[in-house]
């Protein structure tokens, strides 16, 4: 007759089993994009998959998509500098319009965004972006080589 007990012990640890993972916060509904680039969801516009493509030490291309979450309204880029005292200078480029809802690749075409300053292949260069809205967004952006994979001849400097 001791079946009964233990039936009912291990039907209370089957039940209870699944509720000692119940939690907040896992890792499943965590935003998670693999790739080299860094990515930024804080402001209107999304900063995605931003690298550096640089082929020689001092100099590198700004290269990222850039999503815009405002269904209604067209946003733009307007510039980039350093951030956390970092001195990163910015060739000047033309505004790049992001229209609503949409997503724009600056490598296709390519944007040919440069910058210089001190820093090379395998560096994370703190940056900051800025927006014809007013918002400005920071991310620490990696510096990948030019000379492999998907980033063979991207550095426009």
């Amino acid at each position: 007759m001791r079946l009964r007990p233990l039936a009912t012990a291990a039907a209370v640890i089957a039940f209870a089993a699944p509720l000692t993972s119940c939690g907040f916060d896992y890792a499943t509904e965590r935003d998670y994009t693999p790739g080299s680039g860094a990515n930024t969801r804080e402001g209107e516009v999304d900063v995605l998959s931003a690298v550096v493509v640089s082929a020689a030490e001092g100099s590198g291309t700004f290269i990222a998509s850039l999503s815009n979450n405002d269904r209604s309204d067209e946003q733009s880029f307007t510039g980039i500098t350093g951030a956390e005292g970092t001195t990163v200078e910015v060739a000047e480029f033309e505004p790049v319009s992001i229209p609503a809802g949409g997503l724009v690749n600056l490598a296709e075409p390519p944007a040919e965004i440069v910058l210089t300053g001190e820093f090379t292949a395998g560096d994370v260069v703190p940056l900051s972006f800025d927006f014809g809205n007013g918002e400005r967004v920071q991310l620490n952006v990696p510096v990948v080589a030019d000379d492999t994979g998907y980033w063979e001849g991207m550095d426009a400097s």
